[in-house]
């Protein structure tokens, strides 16, 4: 199992899902992953805001969205040291700060919600007594985050000025469609951050620069057949890639997010 107890500055650490319909949001990700949703606490504490588990494990949060103009969507958050320095260089990196630093509830942290210089949405946590998802990496847990881009030197300057971080070219990716790395400071290739992706000619243009979460999943046929079943949808069918089979789907809320099943199985 891949347990983790804490993230190094730079690293992801984190993913939540806001939803008009919480409830309906859990019973639909308990039924896709195999999730069991827990408060975070009291309504007046905590906002509505609760845990996925697996295994006993915080694998990732859940919330209300906050107003009828806020959409449903799945968030990634990386670990800072120092979330004031972070919100200032987005600045100086020509990203915009949706919302400041802020204190989360019960000493969890400090939290920062920013576009970058294309706009895609991503936030950034200080740590506090939330240290990020217990455990990654392996079939019914989050396990990779990849950024879908128009322009690499861009996305480039902009997350290498703020959280220090060097994007690689994979050299399995075709040379038609280059698929890089985020990597930090000592890290080997196959210990990447996140992903680095051009959006090409097939994405339709109204669709912005964004982050997508990635999910492990046993079956990833099982998985698009009970997503349609409730009234989601699916964007890219099962494609194989060459760490498994993976698609991308929309949840019945309307929040996009991504399926792997990945070659590897536990104990393997």
């Amino acid at each position: 199992m891949s347990e983790r107890d804490g993230y190094k500055p730079g690293e992801f650490c984190w993913v939540d899902l806001a939803v008009p319909d919480v409830d309906a949001a859990t019973a639909f990700y308990g039924d896709l992953i195999g999730w069991e949703a827990k408060s975070a606490g009291p309504v007046d504490e905590a906002g509505g805001y609760g845990f996925f588990a697996y295994k006993g494990k915080m694998v990732a949060g859940y919330g209300p969205t906050q107003n009828e103009y806020q959409p449903p969507a799945w968030s990634s958050y990386i670990t800072v040291a120092d979330i004031d320095e972070t919100t200032a260089k987005v600045r100086e990196a020509g990203g915009s700060v949706l919302m400041e630093p802020m204190e989360l509830p019960m000493e969890s942290g400090r939290v920062a919600v920013y576009r970058d210089a294309e706009g895609a949405f991503i936030s950034a946590i200080q740590p506090g007594r939330h240290a990020g998802a217990e455990l990654v990496n392996e079939v019914g847990t989050w396990t990779w985050t990849n950024l879908g881009t128009r322009d690499l030197d861009k996305a480039q300057s902009f997350y290498g000025h703020v959280f220090g971080w060097k994007a690689e070219r994979s050299p399995e990716a075709p040379p038609e469609l280059p698929y890089l790395m985020w990597h930090i400071e000592g890290q080997k290739w196959d210990e990447g951050l996140a992903g680095l992706q051009i959006m090409g000619d097939e994405t339709p243009p109204q669709v912005p620069p964004h982050w997508m979460v990635y999910f492990a999943v046993e079956d990833a046929d099982a998985a698009v057949e009970r997503t349609l079943a409730a009234g989601g949808q699916v964007m890219v069918p099962p494609l194989k890639i060459p760490v498994g089979v993976m698609a991308l789907l929309i949840d019945p809320q309307s929040a996009a997010f991504a399926i792997i099943q990945p070659d590897y199985r536990e104990g393997r």
